[in-house]
């Protein structure tokens, strides 16, 4: 009630300066300016005087209704109540839905069809929930995995390309100029630029600056979901973005980049034996500078 009173008070400016600024400090108050200013933009139709007098005139008097003053402001209180709750619900069902995984996290989220997604660190996902039935499409910048809702079927869109399902378990990853697809289970439709391809269970295929590569996996489902980070021919600049991301660190290296591209994993819940294995296949050297930055020297 304290509250309604004081909220009364300020619709009217009879609030003094220290309840106005203590007011102010309400975690509320923004959300009660915007609909201040929002009911203060509605019109009404124009005032008929003479047609209202008219009728007046034709009926017969009666005792005029007296609404008392706290009945009034009860109903100002309720009536921003309704325009608060309309904006809520509109915010909550018609805006865009976004998952993120920051780096060195995942996050899993199902979507409106029960269909079920797991993000990769450093990735992001949008879709609008409330129009999935015929907008059956989203974004997706980095890495995830999808295992869809059987006879369900969407779109899952990324700069460099665009992956169409139908049922099926797939991963795809969008990290700079490359664009990877790997189908587990089902089908899937991959369309890169002029190129459209179907992939079956097993199949993966890759992109990287315009050229295809064709690879096969043997397992049932990506290796980072086993905290391990499977590489077919990357070269070292992808491979240290993605260790990065995965252990949430800075990585430096104060040698040329060597032109051997790599094929093979690399754990995610070891940084030694990872770091290692970078070492030991380009002839660096790894210092660690602090327990979040690591510099790669030649040797």
């Amino acid at each position: 009630m304290e509250k309604n009173y004081i909220l009364t008070k300020w619709l009217n400016d009879e609030l003094t300066d220290a309840e106005l600024a203590e007011f102010k400090a309400d975690p509320d108050f923004e959300k009660y300016e915007k609909i201040k200013n929002y009911s203060a933009q509605l019109k009404v139709t124009d005032f008929d005087e003479a047609k209202v007098l008219k009728n007046i005139l034709q009926h017969k008097k009666t005792t005029p209704k007296v609404i008392p003053l706290y009945k009034n402001w009860i109903f100002r209180v309720a009536a921003i109540l309704v325009i608060a709750l309309g904006i809520t619900f509109t915010v909550q069902n018609f805006s865009s839905e976004t998952q993120l995984a920051l780096n060195g996290a995942r996050t899993t989220f199902s979507l409106p069809d029960h269909s079920e997604v797991v993000l990769n660190a450093g990735s992001e996902i949008e879709y609008k929930k409330w129009n999935w039935d015929n907008n059956r499409n989203l974004q997706l910048k980095g890495e995830a995995y999808f295992k869809v809702a059987k006879g369900e079927k969407f779109e899952v869109k990324t700069t460099l390309g665009k992956v169409t399902v139908l049922g099926t378990q797939f991963n795809v990853k969008a990290r700079k100029n490359r664009f990877d697809i790997t189908c587990f289970e089902g089908r899937v439709k991959v369309n890169y630029k002029d190129k459209e391809i179907i992939l079956t269970p097993g199949k993966s295929v890759a992109f990287e600056n315009g050229k295809q590569i064709n690879l096969l996996v043997d397992n049932q489902k990506p290796e980072w979901l086993e905290n391990k980070i499977a590489f077919s021919k990357e070269n070292l600049r992808n491979i240290l973005d993605e260790i990065q991301r995965q252990y949430n660190l800075t990585i430096e290296v104060q040698a040329d980049y060597p032109s051997e591209l790599f094929t093979g994993k690399i754990p995610l819940n070891n940084l030694d034996v990872a770091l290692e294995i970078i070492a030991t296949t380009y002839h660096l050297e790894p210092n660690k500078i602090s327990p979040n930055k690591i510099i790669f020297e030649g040797k």
